[in-house]
């Protein structure tokens, strides 16, 4: 009898602002595929990362856990030596994995280069993509850390297939995903069992590469911009492309598909490629507050869609507060797994979405470098917030009603004293808990080993 579970799919773009999709409002370069996929499905306006950071969002988005729950608080360094996800933080790919899933990853792992730390450690069958936190475009070299002051780091070759080391020199990685996902499909759909790819793509990440073909479609864009279309543009016709072949191995129907971002566009100076030291403006957050790094809306808030023919109305917005680390209870719902066997921080959005059930309202917390944050229902509480782009002082203490100011430019939170002590006193007590667990269960790892820049 033919096993009736779904396949799931899970799309993650790399420093992806919320308004960098024609969907999510982008008026001056389009995303057809994923507008497709967003119009057939779910498109949630509300959706977050779980970190406004690679590593940290990537470890929860896989374990359905607070990044501190996952054993990793810190972006992870670049170099052959650098340890990471433990094993303690089960994966999908394992939780899929002991229920027959078939799983393969294709592109930027960031969750630990040593052995121990792989995507094959974590359950994944297959594997091809690299293990740093950026590479080149073209030669898949890991540059970061080169000039930096005292030993710096050596540039490091860092393209993988199944832990091997494999050359693909000139070969533009974004196209390299597409095919590498193209040909794991099709031989776990030949063996006949469900399957889960991951798709993490490393653009729009720096360095900011893309083939002249793409750069060729926004003549007019400053460059900056150009760019920025270009590698999305990309990115958009390689969803394309592999959604086309979902669809033509016949699996489409019931094939469960996300796709977000990890966090909020970047504003780092190495994004120009030219040495100008004014922030980059490249990638945009849609008219939110903030971008990486911050813990404002722009930093957490991320374009978020979910698709599943079969089971999921299309033309469907949701408004309701979402994040990454609820795709594994959603997935585990969705193929009849038991997720109490696991920890999980999540909630399954299955019933919201197939059956438009009530989502419980719930807190959900961030921290990332000395910032806290907690969301429940409309409100949103910042404290000791981060920002690039600002004029005036940042306020330690930041309360927005996010149901009428989005972009979090009002300060409520001497106006609703009694919210923000609760909220407060929320975020500081779940900060309290990772904290502990940090020290007694995962050993506080060595903090400058992880608060390398991705």
């Amino acid at each position: 009898m033919p096993d009736s579970r779904p396949n799931i799919i899970v799309f993650l773009t790399d420093d992806q602002g919320y308004g960098d999709l024609s969907c999510m409002g982008a008026t001056d370069f389009r995303t057809p595929n994923l507008d497709r996929m967003a119009h057939d499905g779910v498109r949630f306006t509300d959706w977050y990362s779980n970190c406004p950071v690679c590593s940290p969002s990537r470890a929860a988005l896989l374990t359905g856990r607070y990044p501190g729950n996952a054993g990793l608080r810190g972006v992870l360094r670049g170099h052959r030596q650098t340890s990471g996800l433990p094993q303690s933080a089960t994966t999908l790919a394992t939780m899929l994995g002991e229920a027959g899933y078939r799983s393969a990853m294709v592109g930027k792992w960031h969750l630990g280069l040593t052995k121990g730390s792989r995507p094959a450690d974590h359950g994944f069958d297959h594997s091809f993509g690299f293990f740093a936190g950026c590479i080149d475009y073209y030669s898949h070299i890991f540059y970061y850390g080169a000039n930096q002051p005292g030993p710096g780091i050596n540039p490091t070759h860092d393209l993988w297939e199944d832990d091997e080391e494999v050359w693909m020199n000139g070969e533009y990685f974004t196209e390299l995903i597409a095919d590498k996902a193209i040909e794991y499909l099709r031989q776990m759909n030949a063996a006949g069992k469900p399957f889960f790819l991951y798709v993490p793509f490393n653009a729009p990440h720096y360095p900011m590469h893309a083939p002249q073909e793409y750069m060729d479609r926004f003549p007019d864009l400053p460059w900056d911009r150009q760019v920025m279309a270009a590698m999305i543009s990309a990115v958009d016709d390689a969803i394309g492309k592999i959604m086309n072949e979902v669809q033509r191995l016949g699996v489409a129907g019931n094939t469960l598909t996300f796709f977000t971002s990890d966090n909020g566009p970047s504003r780092e100076t190495r994004n120009w490629l030219d040495g100008t030291l004014d922030p980059y403006y490249g990638g945009t957050a849609g008219g939110l507050k903030g971008h990486k790094g911050s813990l404002y809306e722009g930093g957490v808030r991320m374009p978020g869609i979910m698709h599943w023919p079969d089971r999921i109305e299309g033309g469907v917005v949701l408004s309701e507060p979402c994040a990454s680390m609820d795709i594994v209870p959603t997935v585990l719902d969705a193929a009849g797994i038991d997720s109490g066997r696991y920890e999980i921080d999540g909630t399954s959005l299955l019933g919201l979405v197939t059956e438009n059930a009530t989502l419980p309202e719930r807190p959900i917390f961030w921290e990332w470098r000395g910032q806290t944050a907690v969301r429940r229902g409309k409100w949103k509480l910042v404290l000791k917030g981060v920002l690039v782009e600002h004029e005036e002082p940042i306020a330690d203490v930041h309360l927005s009603n996010l149901e009428i100011d989005p972009g979090e430019s009002r300060n409520l939170a001497d106006a609703e004293p009694e919210i923000t002590a609760e909220l407060r006193r929320l975020a500081e007590d779940w900060l309290a808990g990772i904290e502990k667990r940090w020290v007694e269960e995962y050993g506080a790892p060595d903090e400058a080993q992880r608060r390398e820049p991705d």
